[in-house]
C-alpha cells in the first residue's frame, strides 16, 4: 500500500477557495511522520453528547419496534438504513443504497443438549450460527484425535480437520463429538456431514482462554444440527463415550435464508476529489439476538453526527469523504466485502484510506487504537496505516487521555480494505475481552470483567453505552476524519491495487 500520509503530513490545508473556517485552520509545518496540525476544534465543539446519543436512541427505538433486533435481513435493519439515509440526505450528502444478497441465520429457540443414557445430564449449550434445525437422538462418537488434556498451545488439536478423523457410521443415528482447534468450524462440520453423522457437538479446546462455552459461526449453512460446549463439559462427555455407549439428544430450531437481501448505505460529501476518497465506515447491523446499540449503534451514531456537523459548518473537504454504513457485518463483514469486490480497478485505486469505527461506547471501556505500524503486535496494516495511528495517538496525547494499541484481529469491516492494500485505522472501546488490571489502572473501570458485558446479547441497549467514551472517541474520530479529509495529497493513484485484490487473503471466519 502507498505511503499516502507522507505528503499529507506537511501539506497546507484548503477548504474550496474560500478562507478556511475555524474548524480547518492551516496547519503548522510538521516533521515527517508526525500528523499535520489541523485545527478541528470547531467541528468537535459542534459534536455534543446529545447530538451523538440521539442517533443511538433512535436506533434503540427502531430495535424496540422490531423484535429487539436490527439484524440485516430484518425489518429492524431496513428501518435503521432508512433513518441513516434520511439523516444524511437531509444534510446534503449524495446518498446511495447498495443492495446485495447474503445467507441469513437466526435462532428461533434456544438449543438444548442432554445425555439420555447411561446417565441423565443436561448441558449448557449454544447453537452454532448456521446450524440446521433438528431433533436428533443418537450415540455420541468422538473423533479419533481428540486431545484430553489439551495440547500446550492453542490450535494443537486437529480434531475433525480430516475426513479420516471420523469413525464409520451405520443405520442408527450418530452424533459427532469434535474438539475446537486448527481448522475452521465449517471444515469440521462438513467432514462430519460427509461421514454420515446426524448432528455435531463441538467443544472448546481447553487451553487458557479457550475453556468457556463461547459462540461460533460456520458462516455457511449446515445440513445437520450443530451445538457448542465448554471444554469441561466436552472432556467429561468424551470420557463417558470412552467408557461405553453414551446417548445424546440434540435439539435446535433455526431459520436460514440463503438469499436474504440487505444493503449498504453510502453517503458522499458534495465536494472533494473523487480521485482521492476517504472511506469512513461503521457497520449498521446488530446481531439477531439483540438491538446492538453499542455494537454498533455507537459507531453509526458517531459517523452520522460527524457527517451532519461537517455539512452544517459548510466544510468542503479536499478529499472526497465517503461515509459508509455496512450491512451484514455480523454475518462475516459481508457488506464491506461486497463493496470492495464491486469497485472497478480505477475506483479501488482511488480509495485513499479506510477508517473503521466498530464499538466505541463500551461500558467497561478502554480507549484502543489499531496498531497501524505493527510496533506493538507485529501485525502492521498496509503502508500508511502507521501514519493513521499517529493521527489518533497525537490527538489523545494532546488531551491527556490514555490510549492503548489493539491488534488487527480481522473481525470487522476494515478487513477487505486491509486485504486490498488500503491504509487502515480506527478506534475501539472493547468487546467481550476481559479488562486487565493494568487497563483498569489506565482507563478506570473494573478489572477481570468484560469491556462490554452485553456483547452480542439482548441487553446491548441504550443503557449499555458509556456517555464518557462515546463522546471522547467520537471527537477523536472527527479529528482523524477532518485531518485526513483536508490533506493536500491523501494518496496517489494506485494501479497495483487491482493485483493486490486478486491475491488478497479471504475473510478470516472464526477458526475452529
Amino acid at each position: 500500500m502507498a505511503a499516502f500520509l507522507t505528503p499529507m503530513l506537511a501539506a497546507a490545508v484548503a477548504i474550496s477557495s474560500a478562507p478556511p473556517p475555524a474548524s480547518a485552520a492551516a496547519p503548522a509545518a510538521a516533521p515527517a511522520g508526525a500528523p499535520a496540525d489541523v485545527d478541528t476544534g470547531a467541528l468537535r465543539s459542534a459534536i455534543t453528547l446529545d447530538g451523538v446519543t440521539r442517533h443511538a436512541r433512535a436506533l434503540q427505538r427502531i430495535a424496540s419496534a422490531n423484535g429487539n433486533t436490527r439484524a440485516s435481513g430484518t425489518p429492524g435493519y431496513d428501518a435503521s438504513a432508512a433513518y441513516v439515509k434520511k439523516a444524511l440526505t437531509d444534510a446534503g450528502y449524495q446518498v446511495t443504497e447498495q443492495a446485495f444478497t447474503f445467507p441469513f441465520y437466526r435462532e428461533l429457540a434456544p438449543a438444548t443438549l442432554a445425555q439420555t443414557s447411561p446417565n441423565q445430564v443436561t448441558y449448557q449449550t449454544l447453537a452454532m450460527d448456521f446450524s440446521d434445525s433438528g431433533d436428533v437422538t443418537g450415540q455420541v462418537v468422538p473423533t479419533n484425535d481428540v486431545q484430553v488434556p489439551p495440547g500446550a498451545q492453542p490450535n494443537s488439536s486437529t480434531s475433525g480437520c480430516e475426513p479420516g478423523d471420523f469413525a464409520p457410521v451405520g443405520a442408527e443415528p450418530r452424533i459427532a463429538l469434535i474438539q475446537r482447534g486448527t481448522c475452521s468450524y465449517a471444515v469440521k462440520v462438513a467432514n462430519a456431514e460427509a461421514a454420515g453423522y446426524d448432528a455435531v457437538v463441538v467443544f472448546n479446546e481447553g487451553q487458557a482462554g479457550r475453556q468457556a462455552l463461547v459462540p461460533g459461526s460456520l458462516f455457511t449453512p449446515a445440513h445437520v444440527p450443530v451445538v457448542l460446549l465448554s471444554y469441561a463439559d466436552g472432556a467429561a462427555l468424551h470420557a463417558a463415550a470412552q467408557a461405553g455407549p453414551t446417548e445424546l439428544r440434540v435439539v435446535t430450531r433455526t431459520e436460514i435464508r440463503p438469499d436474504a437481501v440487505t444493503s449498504n448505505i453510502i453517503a458522499d460529501s458534495p465536494g472533494g476529489d473523487p480521485g482521492n476518497v476517504l472511506v469512513v465506515g461503521a457497520h449498521l447491523d446488530s446481531v439477531t439476538g439483540g438491538p446492538g446499540v453499542n455494537d454498533n449503534g455507537s459507531g453509526v451514531a458517531a459517523l452520522v453526527e460527524i457527517a451532519r456537523q461537517m455539512a452544517a459548518l459548510k466544510i468542503t473537504p479536499r478529499q472526497k469523504v465517503r461515509f459508509t454504513f455496512w450491512g451484514a457485518e455480523e454475518f462475516g463483514s459481508l457488506g464491506s466485502q461486497h463493496y470492495v469486490d464491486n469497485l472497478t480497478d480505477a475506483q479501488l485505486g482511488a480509495v485513499a484510506a479506510n477508517l473503521n469505527f466498530d464499538m466505541i461506547g463500551s461500558p467497561n471501556f478502554a480507549r484502543f487504537v489499531y496498531d497501524g505500524d505493527g510496533s506493538d503486535f507485529g501485525v502492521p496494516g498496509p503502508e500508511g496505516s502507521g501514519e493513521l495511528e499517529r493521527i489518533f495517538t497525537s490527538y489523545f496525547e494532546g488531551r491527556d487521555l490514555p490510549l492503548a494499541p489493539t491488534v488487527f484481529d480481522f473481525r470487522s469491516d476494515y478487513v477487505p480494505f486491509f486485504d486490498a492494500g488500503i491504509p487502515t485505522g480506527g478506534l475501539f472501546s472493547g468487546s467481550e475481552g476481559i479488562k486487565t488490571a493494568a487497563e483498569a489502572a489506565l482507563f478506570g473501570g473494573v478489572a477481570g470483567k468484560p469491556y462490554d458485558p452485553c456483547y452480542h446479547k439482548a441487553c446491548d441497549t441504550i443503557t449499555n453505552v458509556s456517555n464518557t467514551v462515546i463522546l471522547e472517541l467520537t471527537h477523536g474520530a472527527a479529528h482523524a476524519v477532518l485531518t485526513s479529509a483536508l490533506s493536500q495529497d491523501l494518496v496517489p493513484a494506485r494501479a497495483d491495487r487491482a493485483s493486490a485484490r486478486k491475491t488478497a487473503r479471504p475473510l478470516r471466519p472464526t477458526e475452529g
